[in-house]
């Protein structure tokens, strides 16, 4: 990390057919390999799936899944003196969203559904009704946090 200054963020341009920039961020970190009409391609056919469900739109989904995946808290190790503690601490606004982003497409990855629309549909609806790994894995990272209240003291 440099100690000069700090990297200035890039302008991410909103999405073409929601214009929304998280979906955006979204199909950048789905993105393998710079194949991005893929990953377009795999985001859309998995919103039409998902409008296809819920009869609700798609963004709106899209979005209300990522809240209910983002943590607000998480552990961080802390060395104070040759003993490392897990301190808990809050997590920033860009890192909650990249954090949640990030859980969803590895919790979709990891579905056993035949392709990877369908994975991203499911996982994306399991998310809206609280329930699926990415959700789990936000309910983990808490109780960590919680069952660690004790080090707060050491919070930086």
């Amino acid at each position: 990390m440099s100690r000069r200054h700090a990297a200035e963020k890039r302008e991410i341009l909103p999405d073409a057919k929601f214009g929304d920039r998280v979906l955006s961020k979204f199909m950048n970190n789905l993105m393998i390999d710079g194949k991005k009409s893929a990953a377009e391609r795999i985001v859309y056919n998995a919103f039409d799936r998902v409008e296809e469900k819920l009869k609700k739109a798609p963004v709106e989904v899209f979005h209300e899944a990522l809240e209910l995946i983002k943590p607000s808290v998480e552990v961080r190790s802390r060395r104070v003196g040759g003993a490392t503690y897990q301190v808990p601490v809050e997590v920033r606004p860009e890192r909650r969203e990249a954090l949640a982003i990030r859980w969803l497409i590895k919790a979709a990855r990891s579905r056993n559904e035949h392709t990877m629309e369908e994975r991203l549909a499911g996982e994306l609806m399991d998310a809206v009704n609280s329930r699926g790994s990415a959700v789990k894995k936000r309910e983990d990272t808490h109780k960590m946090a919680d069952a660690n209240k004790a080090f707060s003291h050491y919070r930086w």
